[in-house]
């Protein structure tokens, strides 16, 4: 190795360290290679600099403003109780209701805040149904008379300050995944575990345990199905444009048409497995048409209906946002869809200018520019006034959304990717592992895939794929394989956190509560985990292979003549 080599390998090595240990912050761990660089002659200051921000940080600010809009006027909680109460209360059909809705959120908003905001809406669901098996000892009533118990409404502030305390450790932020605020310490946890409630039965407690992992899993799983889903698949895509630049084969239609599948596969079996490790899985019992309610139904039912109604009727606010969310979405699927010419034809004098953050911030400032409400005053002859107007969002609610941390933490990844790159060390490791091209193509992905799930279990997931990316890019060019056959599977399962309550900061949130046990979330996550594995395998070896060719070395790859892996 010379020395230059050297130089930016130990850079990466203690990065690495840093990043791994959270000996410091995360985000100021990703402002070493900025010093560190220029200080060993691999780049100067001004170039390094330029890494710190993208393409990336324009969607992600566009992005947050579409969040920022959705949290403040309440309608990710309208969507997720309107798509618990269209599934039914049915235990089974209930806990893929709050699935299939946690992860339809987790696309398009943090899986932190999305677990944040779904939990106490389960928390009170599941605490209705104890309570109504309680006062049906009680009274020998079958049915439940209806009456409000105000210690289980749900409340934005359920459990007080513990609730506050957990929002600031984590800091959920919309948007991306906020798994950089990994819990260091388990203790923390085990403090706030204290909460948890009596169970008169069994059953009682199992299905807390139930609903808090299905919470947790959930908003994990929707977060793959975007690119903008969670901040690992926004590190891949710009690290693979910017590596890449003449393939234009990622963007948010084409990963969305190879995700989608793998995740609601995932997401569906990861339901089975939960299901039946809990509570059995009776297709008898789930299918019966006809049946009448159990009183636990009924009290589950009205609990979800209550917290409905206290939202009232869908308001401008909330209509406004939800069309702009709407052509966001259009706008992204239609811009360079493959089987037919997207509206990106339209500028083809610039081919590649106009991207996803185009349309990001393109929406983005809509929310600052229409109106919520009229801002209104009382003149001194009585008459009232408009004099001002109050936009979907202001610069200081979006400011205390955005997610700056993130920001720094992709900037510094993208500038040690840089300095592999000018060092030759890329290069360097690429000709250093070429002899695992004797291996199998599928096992070689297998092991990678591994090896970032077991990594990502005791550190953050953005630190985890910033590391892995500039090894696996120089591995695939160097075994002449296409390198999306190798990063794809690692980036998604970069997001399988789900062995620990210190693994990703939506396992911590429901462990808070004090339903589950350690052993209880390892069992559960090992199965999901060994789903999630086998899923991606899958989706490789089948569905996504004609979507890029996987099978072909790609022209867009440097210097590599095109052939056909055996």
């Amino acid at each position: 190795m010379y020395e230059t080599e050297a130089e930016c390998a130990y850079t990466l090595f203690v990065v690495a360290t840093f990043w791994l240990t959270e000996a410091l912050p995360l985000s100021v761990t990703a402002l070493l290679p900025s010093l560190m660089l220029p200080m060993f002659g691999i780049m100067p200051s001004k170039k390094v600099a330029s890494a710190y921000f993208k393409d990336f940080h324009l969607l992600l600010i566009g992005v947050i403003c579409l969040a920022t809009s959705i949290e403040k006027w309440n309608l990710h909680k309208r969507i997720a109780l309107k798509m618990v109460m269209m599934v039914g209360v049915n235990p089974a059909w209930l806990t893929l209701g709050f699935m299939s809705s946690t992860a339809f959120l987790s696309m398009w908003l943090s899986n932190t805040s999305t677990a944040a905001m779904v939990m106490p809406i389960a928390e009170a669901v599941v605490q209705q149904i104890i309570n109504a098996e309680a006062e049906v000892e009680a009274t020998q009533m079958t049915y439940f008379n209806g009456s409000t118990n105000h210690g289980l409404e749900i409340d934005e502030s359920v459990n007080g300050h513990e609730i506050n305390e957990r929002k600031e450790k984590t800091k959920p932020v919309p948007g991306y995944n906020n798994d950089t605020g990994k819990i260091s310490s388990k203790v923390e946890l085990e403090k706030n575990s204290g909460m948890g409630t009596k169970y008169r039965t069994k059953k009682g407690h199992v299905t807390c345990k139930l609903m808090c992992l299905c919470i947790a899993y959930s908003s994990t799983i929707g977060g793959l199905t975007t690119i903008t889903g969670t901040s690992t698949n926004l590190i891949f895509a710009e690290y693979f444009n910017t590596r890449y630049p003449d393939c234009r084969c990622l963007n948010f239609g084409s990963w969305f048409t190879f995700s989608f599948p793998a995740a609601l596969i995932i997401l569906l079996l990861s339901w089975i497995w939960l299901q039946w490790l809990f509570l059995g899985f009776n297709f008898k019992e789930m299918f019966k048409c006809g049946k009448t309610k159990t009183v636990q139904q009924k009290a589950c039912a009205e609990v979800i209906k209550q917290e409905y109604q206290k939202l009232g009727p869908i308001r401008y606010q909330e209509i406004v946002t939800l069309v702009l969310f709407i052509i966001m979405a259009l706008l992204w699927f239609s811009r360079d869809p493959g089987f037919v010419p997207g509206w990106s034809a339209l500028f083809s004098e610039y081919p590649g200018f106009a991207t996803d953050s185009t349309v990001a911030l393109l929406i983005g400032l809509l929310f600052f520019l229409i109106p919520a409400k009229r801002l209104t005053k009382t003149t001194p002859t009585g008459e009232i006034v408009a004099f001002d107007y109050s936009p979907l969002i202001t610069w200081k609610e979006f400011q205390s959304f955005m997610p700056w941390d993130i920001a720094i933490l992709v900037g510094g990844g993208f500038a040690l990717a840089d300095g592999c790159e000018e060092s030759g060390l890329s290069k360097w490791i690429g000709n250093k592992l070429s002899p695992l091209g004797s291996l199998p193509a599928w096992l070689i992905i297998l092991i990678s895939s591994l090896m970032v799930t077991s990594l990502t279990e005791v550190a953050s997931n953005p630190a985890t794929i910033t590391l892995f990316l500039p090894i696996l890019s120089p591995l695939a060019e160097a075994i002449h394989v296409n390198p999306l056959y190798i990063l794809i599977p690692s980036t998604l399962c970069t997001s399988f956190a789900f062995l620990l309550p210190v693994a990703n900061p939506p396992n911590a949130i429901v462990f808070s509560y004090g339903h589950l046990k350690v052993i209880d979330m390892v069992k559960a996550g090992l199965g999901v985990n060994i789903v999630g594995v086998a899923v991606v395998m899958l989706g490789i070896c089948t569905w996504i292979v004609p979507m890029f060719d996987l099978y072909t070395y790609p022209s867009w790859a440097p210097a590599m003549s095109n052939e056909t892996m055996p």
